[in-house]
């Protein structure tokens, strides 16, 4: 275990915690922690790099660590209905169909092309920004809602389109290797 796989270790067990803090209303703490989580993507990767301590466990501990908090926080904002259940499933849903079809596909042929679409990598900012301006507004007495309204519709938006895409490159992926 290196460095840069413990810091994506510490992240992934963030994610319980930020449930509590959400849902017993720490909503400061939660943010907080969001922040310093967002903060330990960044040093992790940037470790992993210059330490050259880049791993094939790291590969999936990553994407894994950041999925597991975004989603637990995306449900615990959803079940304290700061967040609108309808985009939590969509969310969810759009995250389930691509590690779904992820494994689907992995079990069935080698192969599948998994980085990540442009859009994606906008939906995925676009909810850590949507998550962090719903627990900072919450958490630290600050006005944010016209941007929250905005970012709902961007979140949704982007969900839509990236899930789309994912699909797409599956289903053409699958025929390519002949998978029916």
């Amino acid at each position: 275990m290196n460095l840069p796989n413990l810091i994506s270790l510490m992240r992934l067990l963030a994610a319980p915690v930020a449930v509590w803090l959400i849902i017993d209303d720490h909503m400061a703490g939660a943010f907080w922690l969001f922040v310093a989580a967002g903060v330990s993507d960044a040093v992790d990767g940037f470790l992993a790099k210059r330490l050259n301590a880049q791993t094939p466990f790291g590969k999936y501990l990553d994407p894994l660590a950041d999925k597991a908090l975004l989603m637990c926080v995306f449900v615990s904002l959803g079940i304290t209905s700061a967040i609108d259940s309808w985009l939590v499933i969509l969310v969810v849903a759009r995250d389930a169909m691509i590690i779904g079809g992820a494994v689907l596909f992995m079990t069935i042929a080698d192969g599948l092309d998994t980085s990540p679409h442009p859009i994606s990598k906008l939906n995925t900012f676009a909810q850590i920004a949507l998550a962090s301006l719903v627990l900072g507004g919450a958490g630290l007495g600050i006005a944010v809602e016209p941007a929250v309204t905005a970012m709902i519709y961007v979140v949704a938006a982007t969900a839509l389109l990236s899930g789309g895409l994912y699909l797409v490159r599956l289903l053409r992926q699958a025929s390519q290797v002949g998978v029916r």
